[in-house]
């Protein structure tokens, strides 16, 4: 289903030794049913969906929705927003007044509750939906959590709101095919068992010894220890910004450890071609480019003849700007490696909901092996658990000379 081109420079070393996902539990037929009718529920109920969430909690199930969802309007007429990903005041006061005239869901997504991004959100919203709502905002918050600890573990128990598990041996990053992105997924008009339906028959395919998700962490582990840091991926269609950001999370968080592992970072072209592309074609050489691209996506506009054509651009009339893209796709990647830039290519058929949880699956897949080759736990962060430690004792040492 993924056609992969591996570079010619590096031929396809063969693993025997495949790992698993061993942290990867898909959703069973009776879960995806519950998902699907509490999403029904908020969808003709409410106007706008809120997601209270950080990190993994919330970047797959906004990269699936970006890329699936319609440029300027929404699938159903529920608008889905994210809070808990930052700690700006003005952005959270904002975000309050924009709501006050919608009607309003909310589902707070942390296996802890004690995340200081999230939790600051939730404490806020939570008063929000209380003053507003009253006895309603029970029926109107919806928890995904630990099934038996964690502070908004507690919380939900307390007040009687609707949960949903995150299953505990699955971190935020590999936890899109749960509940954590199924719901947010499934408000937003998205076929979840489609997506889910890519995901199984990704993780199908790749169990093999041999296959594309072992050949793509070979090749990248080859430019690495070629003496590549920076992994850049690219497309060419502005909807698959946040996959990407989802991507950068994936690797970045399962990789970087023991001053090991490829810096990733991301590019959306044609516009970063205007940004950032003399860099990446005349600059130090230091990374390599991973492509992905969808050969259909839905809806397209022709180029129009025009009688005067002072433009120059009649050659191009009759064509779609999706094949034109294409081509300048082709280009730009023929630029690159005649540049010196290694290219490497991953293609699908369709931009659908199948084959983004195929894509989504197979890059989880991969990460997994790569994170092997370099010896480190794909699984933990304790580069994050180093940050969160140092924010809270700095706050903490603030609130002692405020007492005093």
């Amino acid at each position: 289903m993924i056609y992969f081109q591996p570079l010619t420079e590096f031929p396809r070393m063969k693993n025997t030794d495949c790992p698993s996902m061993k942290h990867y539990n898909p959703v069973t037929v009776q879960e995806l049913f519950a998902i699907q009718n509490v999403a029904n529920q908020v969808i003709s109920e409410a106007k706008v969906f809120l997601v209270i969430g950080v990190g993994g909690s919330f970047l797959g199930a906004r990269a699936v929705i970006d890329a699936l969802t319609p440029y300027f309007t929404t699938k159903n007429d529920v608008e889905i927003l994210y809070a808990g990903n930052n700690m700006s005041g003005a952005y959270l006061n904002q975000l309050l007044t924009y709501l006050d005239t919608k009607e309003v869901y909310v589902n707070v997504i942390s296996k802890s509750g004690s995340t200081m991004e999230p939790a600051l959100a939730f404490r806020v919203v939570k008063k929000y939906m209380d003053k507003r709502y009253g006895k309603e905002a029970r029926k109107r918050i919806i928890v995904t959590t630990d099934a038996e600890k964690g502070i908004l573990k507690k919380i939900a128990n307390k007040e009687g709101y609707r949960q949903f598990v995150i299953p505990s041996d699955v971190g935020g990053r590999y936890s899109v095919f749960t509940p954590v992105g199924l719901l947010p997924i499934a408000v937003a008009g998205i076929d979840i068992e489609a997506f889910v339906r890519g995901g199984r028959q990704a993780e199908l395919d790749f169990s093999s010894e041999s296959n594309s998700a072992i050949d793509y962490a070979w090749n990248r582990y080859a430019l690495y220890k070629q003496g590549y840091s920076v992994e850049l991926l690219a497309s060419f269609e502005p909807r698959l910004n946040k996959l990407h950001e989802w991507w950068k999370q994936l690797f970045g968080e399962s990789e970087g450890k023991e001053h090991k592992g490829l810096y990733p970072s991301t590019v959306n072209y044609s516009s970063d071609l205007h940004a950032i592309g003399q860099f990446i074609q005349d600059g130090s050489r230091i990374m390599f480019e991973t492509l992905i691209h969808f050969d259909t996506i839905e809806g397209d506009m022709e180029i129009p003849f025009s009688v005067d054509n002072i433009d120059g651009l009649n050659y191009l009339a009759g064509r779609s700007m999706n094949s034109i893209n294409s081509t300048s796709k082709d280009g730009v990647a023929l630029a690159h490696e005649e540049g010196g830039i290694p290219v490497i290519r991953i293609e699908l058929p369709k931009l659908d909901a199948y084959h983004v949880g195929y894509l989504m699956m197979f890059f989880m897949k991969a990460c997994v092996i790569s994170a092997n080759l370099l010896e480190v736990n794909p699984y933990d962060q304790p580069g994050v658990e180093a940050y969160k430690d140092k924010m809270l004792e700095l706050l903490k040492e603030d609130m002692v000379k405020v007492r005093a």
